[in-house]
This record gives C-alpha cells, sequence and structure tokens, in this order.
C-alpha cells in the first residue's frame, strides 16, 4: 500500500513510520525538517512541506491508498486548521481511508453520556485547549465523506510494545489509565486492515 504519514517526527508518528515500512508498504511523510527523519529506506518518501499548506498536501496525497495522521496539537491550532485541507485533498485524490490519533478527551463519559469526557468530571485535565482540538476534527470527520477512525488514547508515555490492551468503541475500556506510544501506533496502524471502527472513535488502553 502507498501511505502518507503525518505527524511523522512525533513519538506516535515515528512508530507509524516504522511499523508502515516493516510490513513493507510504501510510505510518504510530509515534514517541515525532513533532517528530523533519520531513516533511509527505499521505500520511505520524504515530502518537505507544512500541513498548512494545501499544495503541499496535494503533492503529498497523490497516488496514496490510506492516510494516518498523528499530528497534535502543539499549543496551537495546526491540528484543526489542517484537518479542512486535509479532507479536501483527499476527496479530490478520490483517497477514503483516514486514521487519526485523538484524544480520549473525545470519547464519551460514562458518567453523563450526552457530553465528552473532556466536558465532565471524568477529564483529570486541567486544560481543555488540545481536546478541543480535537474535538473540532472529530466533528469535522463527521461531517465528511470518509472512511475516518479516531484512535483516542487515554494517558501515554513512551514505554515498551506491551501487544495486549484493551479496545471499546466510542468509550475509553474501564478504568483504563494509560497506554504507551508503541502499542497505540500499532493498533492504529492495524485499523488500515479493518473496518471494525469506520466512521468512528475508539478508546484505547491497557
Amino acid at each position: 500500500m502507498n501511505i502518507l504519514i503525518l505527524g511523522a517526527t512525533g513519538r506516535v508518528g515515528g512508530q507509524l513510520v516504522t511499523y508502515g515500512l516493516h510490513d513493507r508498504h510504501h510510505v510518504t511523510v510530509l515534514v517541515r525538517t525532513p533532517e528530523k527523519i533519520q531513516i533511509n529506506n527505499a521505500n520511505l518518501t520524504i515530502i518537505q512541506g507544512n500541513v498548512l499548506n494545501k499544495d503541499d498536501f496535494v503533492r503529498a496525497m497523490h497516488g496514496i491508498d490510506v492516510v494516518i495522521s498523528a499530528l497534535n496539537t502543539d499549543g496551537t491550532t495546526t491540528l484543526s486548521a489542517s484537518m479542512p485541507l486535509i479532507i479536501e485533498a483527499m476527496e479530490y485524490e478520490g483517497i477514503q481511508r483516514i486514521i487519526t490519533i485523538g484524544t480520549a478527551g473525545i470519547l464519551q463519559s460514562r458518567t453523563t453520556p450526552n457530553t465528552l469526557r473532556y466536558q465532565s468530571s471524568e477529564s483529570k485535565q486541567k486544560s481543555t485547549r488540545a481536546a478541543k482540538e480535537h474535538h473540532k476534527v472529530y466533528e469535522m470527520l463527521k461531517q465528511s465523506a470518509l472512511q475516518w477512525t479516531i484512535v483516542c488514547p487515554t494517558y501515554l508515555p513512551d514505554g515498551e510494545s506491551v501487544g495486549i490492551y484493551r479496545v471499546e468503541g466510542d468509550f475509553l475500556p474501564e478504568d483504563g489509565v494509560e497506554i504507551s506510544v508503541p502499542d497505540t501506533a500499532e493498533f492504529a496502524f492495524s485499523q488500515i486492515k479493518s473496518s471494525d471502527y469506520l466512521k468512528s472513535r475508539v478508546g484505547i488502553a491497557y
């Protein structure tokens, strides 16, 4: 497959690149600073560009089968500002499948099911800014015609790959506290071949 990975220089994104190349897919990354990608592989294409530039997306999306976005909020609005451009470029190229890394804050609250976790007493986060950014992305994907999945990890230490974890559609698995970066990336990557969580959020935790 031809896979476009966004946020490839981040913690989860870097793992996604490794998994993609390991499975012998062709991986394209769109990054601002190519020097940060310390991998030499014939199946890796590095495109220098900005996720806020529509033309860069059109270049990066050409011939792509699936998009995986591990873009994070970084204290800015890059996440919500880039998503309309991603959706537009995917629709233009006829790409259907997108998997994104979200946050457990945008899953449904168990205590007040009509609200999201970050809006309820369930959330331990003092700031809701990052969750609000992810919430905007969720709303945009819901309104799109794409086949989307948002993988929503809770607390995300670097950690090791354990390979055993729990997932649940729309909710964080009961009493889930954390999930490592490698396991989050592994599950997100596995969704390329899965239709279990099409057009839905999925919580992941140990």
